[in-house]
Parts: structure tokens; C-alpha cells; sequence
């Protein structure tokens, strides 16, 4: 077990928070520093390059074996994302509030825990756009999150993919346990039949969105529509080329805290 040290403000705390857990953190602890300075401690099993996180003087240091899953869960709170969800981890009991779909959690090895800001800009298109009865593609399941949220939303058809054998079957749980039926598999939207979803999402790198933008539009439906996030703002030309050059209008863009997402619509036949 090793521990990223991070100094912070309480400003940047929830956005780094976020960003380490989808790299994989088993838990965190705070120390107040002064009025508005923080010492963050995010634990990991290996460590990873820092240099990402100069600016909050990022260190790793050796630590003794902590009680990371009670530190998790004494720290994961529900939130709201959006109009429609409720993000709460599947241990607590908090109730929805009215009006919101509850869409439950469990942190784990697979990316995708509905904290991130790519996450959230992927449920918040998904809530604008995907109308029930249509089938859904996840391209990069990770944790399965926006396959539930498909299902929350009443796609009639749910397919989901992952090259990470592990993200596949962290999804595969996670799915089952909130009864999701859908077609999981490991591997990549090559092999997904042409024209076979109304709404795709792929919540993965940009160089996977500019290497996979030929086989997205492909899979669309004629008027079909894409969320495409997992990049930095300053990435949206370069994914939103590729996919034009697919054959994809872009209808939106978006960012939050540092991260960004677009919305595209394949052209009607």
C-alpha cells in the first residue's frame, strides 16, 4: 500500500478526490493544515506518476495497511447529478428525493463510480437525450454505471463493452445487482452490428474517441445520437474532427472542472 500526499485547498479537495478515485484510490483521509489549506492523503496499491499533480506538491510515501474500506464508505456521500439521478453508494440508505431516479453505486477496480466529472456529463446528456424505448450502447463500461442509468431511463435494449477483462466483470456485478438485463461482453464496438443503437456513450480517452469514431457512427442509427467524453477541454477539436469526418454533426459541447464532453448526432439516411 502506498499514499499520495497531496497540499490543497478545500477548493480543488473534491475535484482531486474525484479525479484519484477514478484512478483507483481505496480511500482518503484529510488533515486541516491552516484556514484553508489541506493535507489530503489518497491511498493506493501501486503507485503512478505524479507529475499531473505538481501544483499541489504530490508525493508518494510508504504507509502500514489502513482500514481503507471503512474509511470509504465513512466518506462516500449521495449526491445528486443532473435533474433526474441520485448517486448514493449501495450501503447507504439515504432516501431519493422526489423526482430523481436513484442510481446505486459500489466503488471497486473498474473505473466509473459516478463521481467524475465525465461520468456526470454522460448521465446529464443521457438524461436530455436518450428517450425510452431506445437501445443503448456503453462503449468502456468500466463499472457498468451508465448501462444502469440507461435502464433507469427505460432503454428497451442495453449493450455494453469493455477491453478491460476485469472492468467487464466488475460491471457484470454490478449490473446484476440492480437487475439490469444487458448485453455485456468483453471487447470493443467492432464487434457490435451495425446500426444497432439509438444513443451510444463513450466515456473514454480522446485518442480512443478520434480511433473509434469510424465504428461509433457505424453503429448509430440513422438520426442516432453519441456522448463522447473522457478528454480535457482543450481536446474537443481534435474528438469533434474525428467525428465529423465520420460522418457525425456536433450538436453540443461541455465541460466541467477541467474535463470535457460532446454530443453528436449521426446524419438521417
Amino acid at each position: 500500500m502506498q499514499v499520495l500526499v497531496l497540499d490543497c485547498s478545500e477548493e480543488d479537495k473534491d475535484r482531486l478526490i474525484a479525479e484519484l478515485w477514478e484512478r483507483g484510490a481505496t480511500g482518503f483521509i484529510e488533515h486541516d493544515r491552516s484556514a484553508d489549506r489541506i493535507v489530503l492523503e489518497a491511498f493506493f496499491r501501486e503507485p503512478f506518476s505524479v507529475e499531473a499533480y505538481a501544483d499541489w506538491n504530490a508525493r508518494w510515501e510508504p504507509v502500514e495497511e489502513v482500514n481503507w474500506v471503512r474509511l470509504t464508505m465513512e466518506s462516500f456521500e449521495p449526491i445528486p447529478v443532473g435533474e433526474r439521478f441520485f448517486i448514493a453508494p449501495d450501503w447507504r440508505d439515504d432516501p431519493t428525493p422526489p423526482g430523481r431516479l436513484r442510481l446505486e453505486v459500489r466503488p471497486g477496480l473498474a473505473l466509473g463510480t459516478g463521481y467524475h466529472p465525465t461520468t456526470q456529463l454522460c448521465l446529464e446528456a443521457m438524461e436530455r437525450r436518450l428517450v425510452a424505448g431506445q437501445a443503448f450502447l456503453d462503449v468502456g463500461t468500466g463499472s457498468g454505471i451508465l448501462a444502469q442509468a440507461a435502464a433507469l431511463l427505460d432503454a428497451t435494449r442495453i449493450i455494453a463493452c469493455d477491453i478491460d477483462p476485469q472492468a467487464v466483470e466488475a460491471a457484470g456485478e454490478n449490473l446484476a445487482r440492480a437487475a439490469v438485463p444487458a448485453l455485456l461482453f468483453h471487447g470493443s464496438v467492432d464487434a457490435v452490428t451495425a446500426a444497432a443503437a439509438d444513443f451510444v456513450a463513450a466515456n473514454i480517452s480522446p485518442g480512443a474517441a478520434v480511433r473509434l469514431a469510424g465504428e461509433l457512427a457505424r453503429v448509430l442509427r440513422p438520426e442516432g445520437l453519441a456522448v463522447l467524453s473522457g478528454f480535457e477541454p482543450d481536446r474537443i477539436e481534435e474528438v469533434a474532427c474525428a467525428a465529423r469526418m465520420a460522418g457525425l454533426e456536433l450538436l453540443e459541447t461541455a465541460s466541467r472542472d477541467g474535463w470535457a464532453a460532446i454530443l453528436v448526432r449521426r446524419a438521417a439516411s
